[in-house]
């Protein structure tokens, strides 16, 4: 007997397709419910992650306000490509200007903790409501970003640069 792990939006539509087969042997489905995680003051947390920046990140309902490091998001993210990607999470499931965003963010430099910021909205988002967690994952905003700068190798100049030749 196979196991077959599924969320709960996919779980009538697989006991219904192994319905309409007619199959003999009934596979075990087991649905994964994802539960509301929310603090006693009604926030959700999550951690985000991106090169070397890491960021804590609590959302709860409000107007949209954004609070980096205690300083407005606008102004610690300067650069308009900064704020659309940390807006990225919201406009894809249609949530903008719904929740309030309190993070600290620690490490690496803005495009990172950008990015960081941006993960860690999303995770939050799903413990808040777990229903917009299919629409997230297929953006891929739940998916950290593994790449870090790779280390310097002893022998070089750099990660893979080599010192210059010389025949003579």
């Amino acid at each position: 007997m196979a196991t077959i792990k599924v969320g709960l939006e996919d779980l009538k539509s697989a006991v219904s397709e192994t319905a309409a087969v007619g199959a003999s042997k009934v596979e075990t489905v087991q649905a994964i419910v994802y539960e509301k995680k929310v603090d006693e003051q009604g926030r959700a947390y999550a951690t985000g992650k991106r090169k070397n920046a890491v960021a804590r990140v609590w959302i709860k309902p409000g107007h949209g306000k954004l609070l980096v490091n205690g300083r407005p998001g606008e102004q610690y993210f300067a650069r308009p490509v900064l704020q659309m990607l940390i807006g990225q999470p919201f406009h894809a499931s249609n949530r903008n200007a719904q929740y309030d965003v309190w993070c600290t963010v620690d490490g690496g430099g803005l495009s990172g903790q950008a990015g960081a910021v941006r993960h860690g909205i999303s995770k939050a988002l799903v413990n808040f409501e777990p229903e917009l967690r299919s629409v997230l994952k297929q953006g891929g905003f739940l998916t950290r970003d593994s790449r870090v700068v790779e280390r310097k190798k002893y022998g070089q100049a750099k990660a893979r640069r080599r010192f210059q030749f010389s025949k003579r």
